[in-house]
This record gives C-alpha cells, structure tokens and sequence, in this order.
C-alpha cells in the first residue's frame, strides 16, 4: 500500500515535472541508497559541509560550496553572507542592516516572488532598467551601465536572476560590479541542464551562484547548492550551522571556516532555521555525481518515446498536439496539447481542474493554461502510470 494512502492522501500522477509544490524530482536508487546509508551513522555536519565543499568545488570549479535546504534557503545565506562577511557582529544583527551596506541592485526585470528570500536576510532591493519590449514601449531592456549608476555608499553586492535569455550578459553585469568590489549572487535555481551551466556561471565571474538540488540534479527537494568565493561560503555556513558549543572545543574545519578571520565564535545565525540534515548531504552530493557524469542523459530518449505514445494515443480527441525537443541530449521533450475549447464547451482551466479532481488525479503544467494549453512535462512520470495519465486525457479532451 502506498505510505501516502496509509497517510489518508491520495498520490497523483505527475505530469507536471518536478516541481515543489508536487514534490520534487524521483530520487534514482543510488541517491535513496546514500540517504539511507547516512542516517545509520553520525557525524559532525561541519566536518560533512567541509567534505561536501570540495566535492561541489571539483564539480563547479568554484572555490568552495554548500549543500543548503533548496535553491531558496541558497539565495537567503548568500545575501546574508555578503552582508555580514567575517563580521559577528553582523551576523548577529541580521535582518536589521542598520549602519551598513545593504542595498542589493537588481534589474527590475528579474523581479520575481523567489527574491523574498534575498530580502529575508535584511537586503533592500534596487531596482534598475526596464523591459520596453514587454512593456510595449520600445526595444530596449535593462543594460550594464544602469546597474554601475545605481551604486552607491550603502550597496552591498547585486543580484542576478540567470536565464538562457537574460539581459543584460552576466559577464557585463560582473564587471561592473566588480570594479566597485561589489559581489554578484546569481539565482539559477532551475537552470538545469544544460550540465554546462554548473561551471558556466562560476567562469563568468559571478561570486556565489545558488542551484536547486530537487529538480534536475534528483537529489532530495529539500536541498539545494550554494557555490562560489570561499569568505562567501564560509559566511553562509557559520549563519546556518549548529553553533551552540564552547568557544574552548570548537574547532571548525580549516577548509570551510577560517577562524583567524573572526572576532569570535558566532551564535545561531540567520540561516539556522535553514538547516540540512547529514542524509539530505549525502544524498544530494550522491546525485550531483551522477547528474554530473551525465547517468540521467539515458532517459532523455525514453521521455521522447513516452511523449509521442501519449500523443498517439490521443489523435482520436479534438485536441492538437506539439512535441518540443530541445534535441541536446540532456534536456527531456515537453509535449503541449492545445485544447480545442469551443468543440469541447470547456476551457483549459477547467480541463486542468478536472484532471486534478478525476481519479486518478492527475496535474499537468498550468504554465500556459491562459493560451489554452496543457503542457505534459515528463520527468517524474513511471511506465505504469502512462496508460492511467492517456486515459484520463482522453475522458476529458474527447468530447
């Protein structure tokens, strides 16, 4: 019987892709392995944090890393590291900033609802620059110049949210900020694959860089990677960890936390209630391996076959179909089914609700509902659910 329904809840066949609110990506059986290897034993999770450094160091080329809780909790110490540097004091004040730097520049085109985790930590956002495009007002979007403009006595470093299509480049971004010896926190929490972006963002000079570790990774949904400049790193740690010790035994890893750089031992930090557990460590350094040594580029193919069954499966509906396929060997297909909404007298909404209310229930990507498009993202669909999840289609879409 499934752990759910001994719970009283019902599963769901996810064709939404691995999202949060529905849980996350499947972890393959290595990474349950390594999580549950881990919690038969125990040790010191800063002796695992400085392991887990140079592990995610080796992978991204940066100087140093964290495995946090979520690409969330990775924005959230990252500001807070960049705030408070080696300054306890700092740290203990954090979120109230008064008396130092804390301005973050911020295109005002990369706003989005995640940037409340930066601004948890005490960090007031400065908007810069404009999308004309989407605005209907011009051709222009936010460029470089604007960001050097805003900065001032009270910033403290900048935030950029990195897509394939953002504006203005990274790289330009950088060093801008750069000549001011101002850090760069990039958002790329969704930014994988392409695998290549893991060491991309680092080379292009960003400071710290913050990945979701429960999405393309597969590791688990609550975990996430912050990497980048060691001081940054080790700021991040000191504000999350367990620091309730005596200054007399503590005794911090060399290689995460230099204690010669601090006033004295810090209390629980900001990011305590962010903390990780040692089995979240191992699984998700687990899965970063394999994500990194390419193991889930195998089931790229067998996505593709899974999306064109359910599409042929469908052609009897008045639905119309678009299989998209980045085609890159890393990237799994996505279908989108355009609901014909007056044949069917029923909207996209209400055949998305339906999906979700039928039995079983089903959730499919809500991402272009408003266009009249279901979207089938595949990469937490099993063999034994592809027949359920075209049966429910076609009672709703076969009208």
């Amino acid at each position: 019987m499934s752990i759910f329904r001994e719970l009283g809840v019902e599963p769901i066949i996810n064709a939404s892709g691995t999202v949060t609110r529905l849980g996350g990506a499947l972890m393959p059986p290595a990474v349950l392995d390594a999580f549950v290897a881990a919690a038969a034993e125990t040790i010191p999770l800063e002796a695992l944090q400085a392991a887990a450094s140079v592990r995610i160091a080796g992978v991204t080329g940066a100087e140093a890393g964290l495995v946090t809780s979520g690409a969330a909790a990775s924005l959230t110490l990252g500001a807070a590291a960049i705030l408070a540097g080696w300054d306890v004091g700092r740290m203990e004040r954090l979120p109230c900033c008064d008396g130092f730097p804390h301005e973050f520049v911020v295109a005002r085109e990369h706003r989005n609802g995640y940037d409340h985790a930066v601004r948890a930590a005490g960090a007031r956002l400065v908007e810069v620059g404009f999308d004309e495009i989407t605005a209907h007002a011009g051709v222009r979007r936010a460029e470089a110049w604007e960001y050097g403009a805003a900065f001032g006595p009270g910033t403290a470093g900048v935030l950029y949210v990195y897509s394939p299509t953002s504006q203005p480049p990274l790289e330009q971004v950088v060093e801008y900020a750069h000549r001011r010896g101002l850090p760069v926190l990039v958002d790329a929490a969704g930014e994988l694959p392409p695998r290549a972006n893991l060491t991309r963002l680092i080379a292009a000079g960003a400071d710290l860089v913050a990945f979701s570790g429960g999405k393309a990774i597969r590791g688990p949904q609550s975990t996430g990677i912050l990497c980048g400049r060691r001081d940054l790193i080790a700021s991040a740690a000191l504000q999350m960890l367990d620091m309730d010790d005596h200054p007399q035994l503590w005794t911090p890893p060399a290689e995460l936390i230099d204690r010669s750089k601090l006033a004295g031992m810090p209390r629980h930090g900001i990011g305590r209630s962010l903390k990780v557990s040692k089995e979240e460590i191992a699984a998700l350094l687990k899965a970063l391996e394999l994500f990194a040594a390419g193991a889930f580029d195998a089931d790229v193919e067998t996505s593709r076959r899974r999306l064109q069954g359910i599409a042929a499966a469908l052609k009897s509906t008045q639905a119309q179909f678009r299989l998209i396929d980045p085609d890159d060997g890393e990237s799994p297909a996505v279908l989108e089914i355009a609901v014909n909404e007056p044949q069917l007298e029923r909207t996209a909404f209400e055949v998305c609700r339906r999906l979700r209310d039928g039995s079983p229930p089903v959730y499919v990507g809500h991402g272009k509902l408003s266009e009249g498009v279901l979207v089938i993202r595949p990469a937490c669909l099993r063999d034994d659910q592809i027949e359920p999840l075209v049966r429910r289609l076609r009672e709703e879409l076969g009208r």
